[in-house]
């Protein structure tokens, strides 16, 4: 296997490093740490990335391992802890702030447990995207420190394509997401001239097409739907000579706490636009708190349907604005969702117990 580093959008910093030391994986899904089977690639000197740096297409060989021929259904992804010399392996850099120290518990010893699993067939070669999602696998904790809870998933570039398009370059820095029933499957941020890539991306043969969703605070958002991927391939949904628009639009908060905050909670806002479910903006609840907050757009989305190599037409769809579904998440799974309108304003005590 051929081990590859990839990053989704982080919110609100400007740097994100992690130290990597070893990528782990074995044949059962059960298997415990200390078990016999593992297979592990250990870097010769553990590489520090800064993971905003690999963005929009950007990717970073870790390594190669090679592998008896079978099924993996177990990965793992081993951090170096931070040292006691004053040199921090795992931090982070808020933005317009300083850098501060990333905990990371249990990252050094069972390793992080990574969504997805893979094939390696005999006398062929793997590559497999280890997909870091920072934005969502940063947590705030109650002293004001910050800990990593990380969302990480593995693609083999071999059944994977790309999306590709562009916003104008107003709206640079753009948030873009290829989702599918309301869940973020890949992410990515718009660079300096507008232009994003979403990659790698399952192909959607026998599970149907994407929906892109671009966001931007303080911006509309637009909705792309039935975008198709296909292995191997790029996909293509607007050009640098006609990209896609954000107009601006005012915004609210929604704001509330999710108990215990032990359940290490993630909260998403979905919009129901023309017959979908689509995540809007996403952010953790506080490690020691439970409190979040997500700032909304409240103009109507504007959606449309891929239409090959004709420009998207997109439409106001009126009965959404500002209408929101807040989802709550625990760490083992169990979600809950209240309904929202920010039209009239700011909404408060928007509260989940588990």
């Amino acid at each position: 296997m051929n081990v590859i580093l990839t990053d989704a959008p982080a919110c609100g910093f400007e740097h994100v490093y992690v130290t990597v030391e070893r990528i782990r994986v074995h044949r059962s899904e059960t298997a415990n740490g200390n078990d016999a089977g593992w297979h592990e690639l250990v870097l010769e000197n553990p590489q520090k990335v800064d993971l905003l740096s690999l963005s929009n297409g950007v990717f970073l060989t870790l390594g190669q391992k090679l592998l008896p021929a079978g099924r993996y259904e177990q990965i793992r992804l081993v951090l170096a802890n931070n040292s006691g010399s004053g040199q921090l392996r795992n931090s982070i850099v808020p933005e317009g702030g300083s850098e501060q120290e990333l905990a990371t518990p249990s990252a050094a010893q069972s390793g992080y447990k990574v969504i997805g699993n893979f094939t390696v067939q005999p006398d062929t070669l793997v590559d497999l995207v280890l997909d870091f999602d920072a934005c969502h696998s940063i947590v705030e904790k109650g002293n004001g420190g910050f800990a990593l809870k990380p969302v990480v998933k593995a693609t083999p570039l071999l059944v994977s394509g790309i999306i590709q398009g562009h916003v104008s370059p107003a709206d640079a820095g753009a948030r873009v997401y290829a989702e599918r029933n309301g869940e973020v499957i890949k992410g990515t941020v718009a660079d300096s001239s507008g232009r994003f890539i979403l990659s790698p991306v399952i192909q959607s043969a026998g599970v149907g097409p994407y929906d892109v969703v671009i966001a931007r605070n303080g911006d509309t958002t637009v909705i792309v739907r039935g975008v198709p991927v296909v292995a191997g391939s790029t996909t293509t949904i607007s050009t640098v000579g006609q990209p896609f628009s954000l107009p601006s639009s005012t915004t609210q908060i929604v704001s509330g706490s999710v108990s215990p905050a032990l359940t290490e909670a993630s909260v998403a806002a979905l919009q129901a636009a023309s017959g979908g479910n689509y995540v809007i903006a996403g952010t953790n609840a506080n490690l020691d708190t439970g409190v979040y907050s997500m700032s909304l757009p409240t103009a109507a989305p504007l959606v449309g349907n891929y239409s090959g190599s004709l420009p998207v037409i997109l439409m106001a769809d009126s009965l959404a604005a500002g209408g929101y579904s807040v989802r709550a998440t625990t760490s083992l799974g169990a979600s809950q969702a209240t309904s929202v309108n920010v039209l009239s304003g700011d909404i408060s005590n928007v509260n989940f117990l588990f």
